[in-house]
């Protein structure tokens, strides 16, 4: 029997349903999106999640393309005798470097609908003919207009780096947007998406009734493969792949409700069968790791991050917070949630391998572009693997001493605790170990443990001024960390590392065997 196609890079429903490819049906989202909304939506997703084909689903619903839904949800749960006008507007492809671009890409915009609908639209400015399109179809086709937007964003994350250029553009889309808020009475239904969200005081300035839906768990999943998905929709490819290893690889995207995987990796595997970071390797995040560094964040600290609504969810070009962009940008993920009082608190963390190991491999390779980081991973490894944590010492010195001053000196690390213990985080995640880190004890909070085939390595890292003060190794012995892992460790390593401030790198690294 024929396999059917992998929809690598397929945005378009239409040529998913004619051309015998997989299809994951989520068009009972569809039908749940009109039937129990206020009209108004709002998706924020990673890039390379599907968000587009969702929109384009939409979009041929709304059409009343019903035969491209045979064997489908919708097919017998939508009012198929109606047909709305659709504005269906992307942002995603190409890149917008200035204001001109953007202004352009409008222009095409309109100029697509014009000759798709057989109207003319005569408004001189951009906001007017955006206005002018809506009405114009809604008369034409007597029945209210449907607009949907995809990577509503882009235009302003392709000049994040340039605030200046990144502000006008978000000025000139905000007051697009804003022709939303007066065509009310016109529209039937209004969804956007994007990978970020920005403040509505920022983008949708006065679009009030605009529902975000991102963090929703009855949306959880519209977007991105549920295992039971995977499995069924991919079965005849499935025979003899180690499931448990895809999902350690690939799963764990969560937005409050069953983690999902990305659909990128999975279709990318399935052709080829090889683990490897596909999603990662589609876009590097050179500005995230510049903004981690500039606000001395503890990378280690991602493991397990923890943030309220607040930083969640806001983003702006003129407040940007690492978590908040490593979050919706797909680098991290909500891993659960605690109320502290009124207020609820995030947990972030990798989603998956994939995610963890390549992100800490980027991490070092933004620090030194060193040729024997692959002679390191070798070293680290086997040291930790047949038990012999003291030839660590030499390997993270030579790490250090290779480490180019400049980034010492532009950024104030010396004295930065959490860099030194970053770098020690990354080449442990690079190497896809099990790294646990801040682990609660009943004396406190451990640094680091890494585990390794029933060998447990118990890390405490401190800065001092210059010479060895012996304080690392002394904390791990009274505060009596190991007791925790007695029982899932044959074997327990304590290890105090002190780095000096002068130095720049380590002048203490004490193993001591607890038994």
């Amino acid at each position: 029997m024929t396999k059917k196609k992998l929809p690598i890079g397929i945005q378009s429903f239409e040529k998913i349903r004619t051309g015998d490819f997989y299809y994951v049906d989520k068009t009972p989202f569809v039908k749940k999106l009109v039937d129990e909304g206020g009209g108004y939506f709002f998706l924020s997703r990673p890039r390379r999640f599907g968000k587009s084909l969702f929109l384009d689903t939409l979009r041929q619903a709304f059409l009343g393309k019903r035969e491209l839904f045979q064997g489908l949800f919708l097919e017998n749960n939508w009012d198929w005798s109606k047909k709305y006008p659709v504005i269906h507007i992307s942002f995603g492809s190409g890149v917008h470097r200035s204001i001109d671009e953007l202004k352009n890409t409008f222009q095409e915009i309109f100029l697509e609908h014009e000759k798709f609908y057989q109207v003319k639209l005569t408004y001189p400015s951009i906001k007017g003919r955006f206005k002018e399109l809506i009405e114009i179809l809604v008369e034409k086709y007597n029945q209210k207009a449907v607009v949907l937007i995809d990577e509503y964003d882009k235009p302003i994350l392709d000049n994040i780096h340039k605030p200046e250029i990144a502000a006008e553009i978000r000025e000139e889309l905000k007051n697009f947007y804003s022709v939303l808020k007066d065509a009310d009475p016109y529209l039937k239904f209004c969804f956007l998406t994007g990978v970020t969200k920005f403040s509505k005081v920022s983008i949708f300035s006065g679009l009030n009734n605009l529902e975000d839906i991102t963090i929703s768990p009855d949306y959880a999943t519209i977007c991105g493969y549920t295992q039971e998905e995977f499995e069924i929709t991919f079965a005849d490819r499935l025979k003899g792949v180690d499931l448990s290893e895809v999902s350690r690889w690939y799963n764990g995207y969560s937005w409050l409700g069953e983690p999902v995987y990305n659909p990128f990796d999975i279709l990318l595997f399935l052709r080829s069968y090889e683990f490897r970071p596909y999603w990662f390797e589609t876009g590097t995040p050179t500005f995230l790791i510049k903004i981690l560094m500039a606000r001395k964040l503890n990378v280690a600290k991602l493991e397990k991050l923890e943030v309220g609504d607040e930083l969640l969810e806001s983003f702006d070009v003129d407040r940007i917070y690492p978590e908040t962009v490593l979050f919706q940008t797909g680098y991290l993920t909500i891993k659960g949630t605690r109320r502290r009082g009124p207020l609820t608190k995030y947990i972030l963390g990798f989603p998956n391998l994939e995610v963890r190991t390549s992100f800490n491999n980027f991490l070092l390779n933004t620090f030194s572009d060193l040729p024997t980081k692959e002679e390191h991973y070798d070293r680290i490894y086997e040291a930790l693997e047949e038990g012999r944590p003291e030839e660590l010492e030499g390997v993270f010195r030579a790490i250090f001493a290779g480490i180019p001053h400049d980034w010492f000196r532009k950024r104030g690390l010396e004295e930065y605790e959490g860099f030194y213990v970053s770098v020690f985080y990354a080449y442990f995640c690079g190497l896809g170990l099990d790294v646990r880190v801040e682990e609660a004890t009943n004396q406190g909070r451990l640094d680091m443990a890494v585990l390794i085939e029933g060998r447990c390595y118990l890390f405490e890292f401190k800065v001092v001024e210059d010479k060895p003060e012996g304080k690392a190794l002394k904390q791990l012995k009274e505060k009596r960390y190991w007791e925790k892992y007695q029982g899932t460790c044959g074997k327990i390593w304590l290890i105090g590392v002190e780095f000096s401030k002068r130095e720049r790198n380590i002048v203490s690294f004490e193993v001591e065997e607890v038994f």
